[in-house]
């Protein structure tokens, strides 16, 4: 693809009007660009819209926790009346399986459980 010194220099001109051209026509139409570029970027929020989305959040976690009510945590576990009755429960159900593992070993029979 030959391109002669001739043809660029007449490209050149062409690109020149209509850069000129699309300036005279942006003038026209009060400064607005003939194609604004695609907008990037993060959008901002006014402090005041901030406030009103804050607002509006808070409302809507008060009335979620206007329905529920705390509840007092629950006292003691057991008591020491309770804990000795255990206690006696426990030993007698040891004392029982050691028997059993005694007499099985005096008899010569070693059973696992």
């Amino acid at each position: 693809m030959d391109i002669s010194v001739e043809a660029l220099q007449e490209a050149i001109s062409i690109r020149r009007q209509i850069d000129t051209l699309e300036k005279r026509l942006s003038s026209m139409l009060r400064g607005s660009p003939a194609s604004s570029p695609p907008r990037t970027g993060r959008r901002h929020m006014s402090a005041a819209t901030r406030a009103k989305l804050a607002a509006a959040a808070r409302a809507r976690w008060a009335k979620l926790k206007a329905g529920t009510k705390t509840t007092p945590p629950k006292k003691g576990g057991i008591t020491p009346a309770g804990r000795k009755r255990l206690s006696q429960l426990m030993k007698a159900r040891w004392a029982a399986a050691a028997q059993m593992i005694n007499g099985a070993a005096v008899a010569g029979n070693l059973v696992r459980q």
